[in-house]
């Protein structure tokens, strides 16, 4: 809780930059980066939708790419998480057809793969996040067995390393209305998503209102098989 990152596009939300407070003895201190971040698991590292950053004595390495599978152009990551190993797992608007995960085996970044139909089933499937001990993978969707529109689920790692089947979160977070984006606070406490609706101006165009919500982390361990 010494330092805290956040993003800020200004007035060009096409080139956003990383704005970073750091304690200073009573006071915090600002800086500016100027890469592309999304998403932050490891403290000593800093994801990007396509490369990532390394902490070094002297401050921060440059920009490192996640290998060429993450730098084509048809890839269109909107959500990307990351375990403590390096498991990275992410969507891609571009082609729609589901969440990709990553290892690292043997020092080596692995092709990303399609996961199962355990996960990607249903429709709109994005926004997954990855739990720091890789123990469960929670994403939304739109499917049969929800409670109206995209709802948050989650599948639990097995012993053989395979994904369980996918688990409604149930009705003290998902509703009728579009939920999506869960993921972890860094100590593991609470859970926070979005949950969005469709409003309707007075000229008769559509717009999307989302707040944030949080729960309980410990809902995870009661929806876990025993």
């Amino acid at each position: 809780m010494e330092e805290f990152y956040f993003t800020y596009s200004g007035n060009d939300p096409f080139l956003p930059a990383v704005v970073v407070y750091r304690q200073e003895e009573n006071y915090y201190r600002a800086s500016k980066y100027t890469f592309h971040h999304s998403g932050v698991k490891n403290s000593n590292i800093l994801y990007s939708r396509h490369n990532y950053i390394e902490r070094t004595g002297s401050g921060w390495s440059n920009l490192k790419s996640l290998g060429p599978m993450f730098d084509r152009k048809d890839l269109g990551i909107m959500v990307l998480s990351v375990s403590t190993n390096g498991t990275i797992v992410f969507d891609d608007y571009k082609t729609d057809d589901g969440i990709r995960i990553s290892r690292i085996k043997d020092g080596k970044r692995e092709e990303p793969k399609l996961l199962g139909k355990e996960i990607n089933s249903g429709k709109l499937v994005a926004h997954p996040f990855i739990a720091p001990d890789e123990s469960y993978i929670i994403w939304d969707s739109e499917r049969e067995d929800g409670y109206g529109k995209s709802d948050i689920y989650i599948s639990f790692q097995q012993q053989d390393g395979s994904w369980g089947s996918a688990i409604n979160m149930g009705g003290k977070i998902n509703s009728e209305l579009v939920e999506n984006g869960a993921k972890l606070t860094p100590d593991g406490k609470y859970l926070l998503f979005g949950r969005s609706e469709e409003k309707v101006k007075e000229d008769g165009s559509t717009y999307w209102e989302t707040k944030d919500y949080w729960v309980d982390a410990k809902i995870i361990e009661k929806l876990r098989p025993q």
